[in-house]
C-alpha cells in the first residue's frame, strides 16, 4: 500500500492512525501542499486523483489496481478489509455517536480550517485567516465537547478506541497551531492525553514523518 500523505495534515493524519492501529504497512509519499504551487495540483498527482487533496491511498488488489481518496472512505475501507481492531463499535447507538463526533470533526471543522480555505480568506478576501479559523474551530470542538462528556469513557466514546478518537486528535494539534483556547474543552483534552500514551499515536504523529518539517 502507498499513503500520499503530508505530514501536517488532518486527513492525512486519520490515515496513518487507521494503518498503525491496525498493524498495516506502507509506504509513505509525501506531497507537498505548499512547494511547486502545491504539489498536489501537479498533473501527474491530479491524474492519480482527481480532487488534488490529499491523502489517496493506492494499493494492488487480485491484480488490479485501486485508488481510494477521502479520509473517511479510506478508513471505511481499511476496517472492512481488515476489521481487527475495529474501528466502529457494534452497537448501534454507539455506532452513530462515533460517526456523528467524527463528521462533526470531517464536515463541521476541518474544512473550514482547509489550507485552501484560508489563502482565499487571508488572499482575495483580505480577512484574518488565523482569526477565521479559530472562531470555526472553537465553535465546533464546543459542540464536540458537549457531545464526548456525554458518551466518553476512556475514549471518546466508551474505553476502546474508534474512528472518533482518530479524528479528535488530529483536530486538537490544529486547534493548539491556530491559539484556540483549550479550556473549555476539558473532556476533549484528556482523551487526547490518553491517546498520546498509545504506540500507534505515538508513531502516526505529525512531528514524527519523514516529511515533518520544524515548528
Amino acid at each position: 500500500m502507498i499513503l500520499y500523505s503530508y505530514w501536517r495534515s488532518s486527513s492525512s493524519w486519520r490515515v496513518r492512525l487507521a494503518l498503525e492501529l491496525k498493524g498495516l504497512a506502507y509506504e509513505y509519499r509525501p506531497v507537498h501542499l505548499l512547494q511547486d504551487g502545491g504539489q498536489q495540483n501537479a498533473p501527474e498527482y491530479q491524474a492519480k486523483n482527481p480532487s488534488r487533496t490529499i491523502p489517496l491511498l493506492e494499493l494492488t488488489e487480485g491484480g488490479q489496481l485501486h485508488r481510494i481518496s477521502q479520509s473517511l472512505a479510506i478508513i471505511d475501507y481499511l476496517d472492512a478489509a481488515h476489521p481487527t481492531p475495529p474501528l466502529f463499535p457494534k452497537d448501534p447507538f454507539a455506532r452513530a455517536r462515533v460517526l456523528e463526533l467524527a463528521e462533526l470533526v470531517n464536515s463541521g471543522i476541518q474544512p473550514l480550517q482547509n489550507l485552501s480555505i484560508l489563502q482565499y480568506v487571508k488572499g482575495p478576501l483580505g480577512g484574518d485567516e488565523k482569526a477565521w479559523a479559530r472562531h470555526w474551530v472553537t465553535r465546533g470542538l464546543d459542540a464536540l465537547e458537549t457531545l464526548v462528556a456525554q458518551s466518553a469513557g476512556r475514549y471518546c466514546v466508551g474505553d476502546e478506541v474508534t474512528l472518533a478518537d482518530v479524528c479528535l486528535v488530529p483536530q486538537l494539534y490544529s486547534a493548539r497551531r491556530f491559539g484556540v483556547d483549550l479550556s473549555k474543552h476539558p473532556t476533549a483534552v484528556r482523551i487526547d492525553e490518553a491517546l498520546a500514551l498509545l504506540p500507534a499515536f505515538q508513531r502516526a504523529h505529525a512531528d514524527r514523518q519523514p516529511d515533518a518539517q520544524p515548528t
